[in-house]
């Protein structure tokens, strides 16, 4: 005789009760979304049951699949949650483990591929240990249904639910929050009530732009993933959400990761200002960054530019400066070797040329147009035959026009000081560029422009760019000061500490 099959137990839901009047199933609608929870685990065997069982009957039909990813838990949380999955009628509910422990940050990345792979539109990332509540899921995704935003977060800091601290948030953990965040968003431009919240929502296609290589598997993930979705100009949205501390263990240290969050912070803006590429951040790292300082090269020449001209900026790189001339009302055409530039939207037109050519034809690339300036910023020391680009450029440039040249200044007091101990080292960037093929001093430059037809008509120098060697702000107070003290020791005396030459010059009748 056949044993009969007993019927599926259903789960069931059971919210808790100051949380179940937050349910709002006319919102929990996916609209053709296919959405997915990503519940992260560790050690979870007291609270995961209680988080499934919180997750509202609107929310189950809506969604397609609620993924539990346990990061190695020495408990018995994987088995709890395949337990659970058989014994009830959970169809939609998925159980995996990681061999090994990926942490906090590289559990969420194995989630987010997961969906990514499987085609899902939305993820909710919801923690296993109850700190978050299930029963307003509905309001974290819906503003990603309707297209409203690519990131929506909780905030606790919003006092719909009551506030941090009639939530149970102990007082030093809420000056903290508060403190971190201020510090966040003035150095990042932002406006949210709160950074450190672990309970957010993604659009996957927003997602798929992010390069998560480098990014951390530790706590301050969630830092660096706010910081990569507000520099791509995402939109990020914030819903209020209850604040909750149970008896469960706080695995995060406090004062870490405080120190994490603040250095991330640190070398995200480093890495965009072009001072040190974090490996994190490496996509967003600028190789020739437009420099802001005063007395720099990039300063000088969208003075010696103008407003409301013709340009043509020969060695434009991605157009960063092209935009900034754009913004003074010139017309910027661009040339480089780049097949495309990020910035070319800045420019009328965009020519991919090698600069290095022995006839690069720059007349008739252009069409025969003229310009009333030639830009050859940072440009000739990179070529093996400068003065062929040189004396092109001339051939371009209104009758009234200028051509504004910037070389480095070898003969600069750094260079003489290695000297004189025997190195003569190439670096990444600045003077001794391993790029450069050719070196000036000012007297050499001088003579280098007049040598293929050209007159000086305005000279000056640059300054040592301080903001890049101490890795600050070109606003850091300290920075400004220096930099105002070795501008009038380089009027006094130029060979040596000049850091760069520029040029405005007009070819000879």
């Amino acid at each position: 005789m056949q044993t009969p099959v007993q019927p599926a137990v259903q789960l069931p839901y059971e919210p808790r009760p100051n949380y179940a009047s937050a349910v709002d199933p006319s919102i929990a609608d996916c609209e053709g979304k296919r959405i997915g929870i990503l519940i992260v685990t560790y050690n979870a065997t007291s609270t995961l049951v209680s988080v499934l069982k919180r997750i509202p009957p609107s929310v189950w039909s809506n969604v397609e699949e609620v993924a539990v990813f346990d990061d190695a838990s020495p408990d018995s949380t994987f088995e709890l949650a395949v337990g659970l999955k058989t014994l009830c009628d959970l169809p939609k509910l998925h159980v995996l483990k990681h061999r090994r422990n990926l942490g906090y940050g590289g559990n969420q990345k194995a989630g987010y591929r997961y969906f990514q792979e499987r085609g899902f539109d939305i993820v909710i990332l919801l923690h296993g240990d109850g700190q978050y509540a299930p029963e307003i899921l509905a309001r974290l995704y819906h503003p990603l249904v309707k297209g409203e935003a690519e990131a929506v977060f909780g905030s606790r800091m919003m006092t719909d639910f009551g506030g941090p601290l009639k939530g149970g948030m102990p007082l030093y953990k809420y000056v903290g929050n508060r403190i971190l965040t201020t510090i966040e968003n003035r150095a990042l431009g932002l406006r949210l009530t709160e950074f450190h919240s672990g309970y957010r929502a993604y659009d996957l296609h927003a997602l798929a732009a992010i390069d998560f290589s480098h990014m951390t598997n530790d706590f301050h993930f969630d830092t660096e993933i706010i910081i990569k979705l507000h520099h791509q100009r995402m939109r990020i949205a914030e819903v209020p959400i209850p604040t909750y501390y149970g008896t469960e263990l706080c695995r995060v240290d406090g004062l870490r990761y405080a120190k994490d969050v603040v250095r991330a912070v640190r070398r995200y803006r480093k890495t965009c200002r072009g001072v040190r590429e974090a490996p994190e951040f490496a996509e967003y790292f600028v190789h020739y960054p437009v420099k802001t300082s005063h007395f720099s090269s990039h300063v000088y020449a969208a003075r010696l530019t103008g407003r409301n001209h013709d340009v043509l900026d020969i060695g434009c790189g991605e157009g960063f400066f092209a935009e900034r001339l754009a913004a003074n009302e010139n017309r910027v055409t661009g040339i480089d070797a780049l097949p495309t530039a990020a910035r070319a939207d800045a420019m009328e037109q965009y020519f991919s040329m090698d600069l290095a050519a022995p006839e690069p034809g720059l007349a008739a690339l252009v069409n025969g147009r003229r310009f009333d300036r030639v830009l050859l910023l940072d440009v000739l020391e990179h070529l093996p035959r400068p003065e062929i680009l040189l004396r092109e450029a001339g051939t371009v440039v209104k009758q009234h026009g200028t051509v504004v040249v910037s070389v480095p200044n070898v003969a600069n007091v750094t260079v003489r000081i290695a000297l004189l101990f025997g190195k003569f080292n190439y670096a990444d960037r600045g003077i001794m560029d391993r790029t450069h093929l050719r070196f000036f001093t000012r007297k050499t430059a001088r003579q280098f422009l007049r040598e293929n037809g050209y007159e000086i008509v305005e000279e000056k120098l640059t300054v040592m760019p301080v903001e890049l060697i101490l890795g600050v702000s070109p606003d850091n107070f300290f920075a400004r000061v220096v930099t105002r003290v070795l501008a009038a020791a380089t009027t006094l005396f130029p060979g040596i500490l000049g850091y760069q030459l520029v040029f405005v010059v007009k070819p000879r009748k």
